[in-house]
């Protein structure tokens, strides 16, 4: 009885054993982190070079950098007005977007006028930061990075992945949200 009873103590000790965390099945160093960030910095100075070069071949236009990223020049800048579009504000535009060869993707009659509320629908980085710029009536054409763009997803339809583009964009009106 005392063997039976020393059994069942030893088989309690042994079974409250707490299980072995599982490994993973397969381990990932930061090698995938690292070429993807090899790529994009490749990525990113093959699209400023070509930039670079529509620049130069355009010295007609005085081309400005912004701090996000991207390049513009106007068509007609106002300087007397100083509204610029605001958190919720809606802005009244037309634009057209091409590719970095020139070719039309979307028309501005494709397009149509835009009424967007600022900041609060969807709609590409880079011409979000662009519409933020352009006072009513101003018009500039914009040279976009892919991640300023549609970016690694493109739009789904004619924009493909990884894709500069240049925009051309007018303000007509922004109704200031009170």
């Amino acid at each position: 009885m005392k063997i039976y009873k020393l059994l069942i103590v030893i088989l309690l000790i042994v079974s409250c054993k707490t299980p072995e965390a599982r490994q993973p099945e397969s381990v990932q160093s930061g090698s995938f982190i690292k070429a993807s960030a090899e790529r994009n910095k490749k990525l990113n100075e093959k699209e400023r070079t070509r930039f670079e070069v529509i620049m130069s071949e355009n010295p007609e236009y005085d081309y400005i950098a912004s701090k996000s990223g991207f390049w513009y020049y106007y068509h007609t800048k106002v300087e007397r007005d100083t509204i610029t579009a605001k958190f919720g504000d809606i802005v009244n535009f037309d634009y057209n977007i091409k590719a970095v060869n020139g070719h039309v993707i979307y028309s501005k009659e494709e397009l149509g006028t835009q009424n967007y509320a600022m900041d609060q629908e969807e709609i590409f980085t880079g011409l979000r930061e662009a519409l933020k710029l352009l006072k009513p009536t101003e018009s500039a054409t914009f040279l976009f990075p892919s991640q300023k763009a549609y970016g690694y997803y493109g739009d789904k339809d004619k924009i493909g992945v990884n894709i500069p583009l240049i925009c051309k964009v007018t303000v007509n009106n922004i109704k200031q949200n009170q």
